[in-house]
């Protein structure tokens, strides 16, 4: 192809596999973290830049060309050997700069949050920013440069590592109603905790559904019902008492994971260092036994 307009921008190209992925403006601004308006202006530029058309405008988002499609082939390609120039400069950059560490809700708030202290005295050049997100951020694309995941991730070549074995149990309010359970949204039915729910709690009075953890203690503290909660986010809470459950409840596992490329960088490092050691201190809490 060639362009009819100056040079490319590579920051063109970037927007481009953003949205070929997203499928649209508005989710590819999200992941990006800009407008929509500036992914629709950058995209507009890189075609008239390129002298082709690389989506088709639907209703329903925007889907590529045959053109396009060749295109993402080769900016998916660049993107990738992009990324591994920002890895190795990551090596060199020792103890300072940012790292992204992503955790599910409650953990990376109610848990890493106040464990991580130590490492911000030890180390103030290392900028941590933690992510509590719905959906799992993607190490190979630089959303974040590690992740705790309560399920060992089968994609990608990762580097992973089992920090702990979770423990459940039933908890309720003191003067709470224990005969009513309190549930998970259906969007989580996949999940053990609400398959337990499904075999050990059929046919009982359901009061309330929640798609999180801590509405789902909020609902427990406000006398809804009782709840399955991990045992180490229900006696950190507190206001709830521990209730026999029908049967052994689930067994759940946090596993650490960070892109090959990362594991070694010395701010990385540190910080994968003291996840682990917040772990390896509060494993009795978590759940029985050693990872």
């Amino acid at each position: 192809m060639q362009k009819r307009s100056g040079p490319l921008d590579w920051d063109d190209l970037r927007v481009f596999v953003a949205l070929a992925r997203a499928g649209s403006l508005s989710a590819a601004a999200r992941e990006l973290r800009v407008s929509h308006a500036t992914v629709g202006r950058r995209i507009a530029a890189l075609e008239e830049s390129l002298g082709r058309t690389l989506f088709d405008r639907r209703a329903d988002g925007y889907v590529l060309t045959a053109e396009g499609a060749g295109v993402l082939e080769l900016a998916a390609d660049m993107e990738e050997r992009a990324q591994g120039i920002l890895r190795r400069a990551g090596q060199e950059a020792g103890l300072t700069g940012t790292v992204r560490l992503t955790a599910p809700e409650p953990f990376a708030e109610r848990f890493l949050i106040p464990r991580l202290a130590a490492l911000h005295r030890r180390h103030p050049g290392i900028s941590l920013e933690v992510v509590s997100d719905p959906r799992s951020l993607s190490l190979a694309k630089r959303e974040a440069d590690l992740a705790v995941r309560i399920a060992r991730p089968r994609e990608g070549e990762l580097v992973t590592r089992r920090l702990a074995r979770l423990a459940y149990g039933v908890y309720a309010a003191p003067d709470g109603d224990t005969s009513a359970w309190i549930g998970l949204d259906d969007s989580l039915a996949h999940l053990p905790e609400a398959q337990w729910l499904a075999r050990h709690a059929a046919g009982a009075r359901l009061v309330l559904r929640a798609n999180t953890l801590t509405g789902q203690l909020a609902a427990a503290r406000a006398g809804f019902g009782k709840a399955l909660l991990p045992r180490w986010f229900a006696d950190e809470e507190g206001g709830l008492i521990a209730l026999p459950p029908p049967a052994p409840p689930p067994l759940r596992e946090a596993w650490l994971v960070v892109h090959p490329d990362l594991k070694d960088v010395p701010r990385v490092r540190a910080v994968i260092d003291a996840v682990v050691a917040a772990f390896e201190e509060e494993q009795e809490r978590l759940g029985p036994g050693r990872p």
